[in-house]
């Protein structure tokens, strides 16, 4: 059974297209593509079908991250499909958490920034109205919290396997 996590941020172009592939590297490193399934969407459909914004291309493309995206909005339905749903800060948080059909779906939301231990401020800041270096610190975090989600999936896919 397919393990499925979606990042959401506000227009699907900067932060939740590089948290996806940074997530999508993560777990096909782990071997773990076969079995957990990557996505992202945005809060509003302001950008849909667009890719994602060049800075954010630039900057995955840099590190060495696919960059292929088209944007998408999030919708309330897609809750049963998915088993985890990864707001980039607080607006998006309580957002999804206001979409969710059931309390069982407002349990499936949670911070990325949540999963990185060192941490203190848990919102990815949104880097559209600045310069590349918002967008490399937003990698940054991005890349800090991957490790942390990564072993909180892994554990959830081997508890659903016993």
């Amino acid at each position: 059974m397919t393990y499925r996590v979606c990042f959401v941020c506000t227009g699907n172009i900067c932060r939740s297209p590089m948290a996806e592939s940074v997530f999508h590297a993560r777990v096909e490193e782990a071997g773990l593509a076969g079995v957990v399934e990557v996505d992202s969407a945005g809060t509003g459909g302001w950008h849909e079908g667009h890719p994602a914004d060049p800075r954010t291309v630039a900057v995955l493309e840099e590190h060495g991250y696919d960059s292929d995206h088209s944007a998408r909005q999030f919708h309330a339905s897609w809750f049963p499909a998915l088993d985890l749903v990864i707001a980039l800060d607080e607006s998006h948080l309580r957002e999804l958490r206001r979409l969710a059909p059931t309390p069982d779906d407002v349990a499936k939301v949670r911070l990325l920034r949540s999963y990185d231990p060192a941490a203190d401020d848990l919102d990815v800041p949104d880097p559209y109205y600045g310069g590349p270096e918002g967008f490399e610190e937003c990698l940054e975090m991005v890349e800090a919290a991957g490790e942390g989600l990564l072993a909180a999936v892994r554990k959830s896919v081997e508890e659903r396997a016993v």
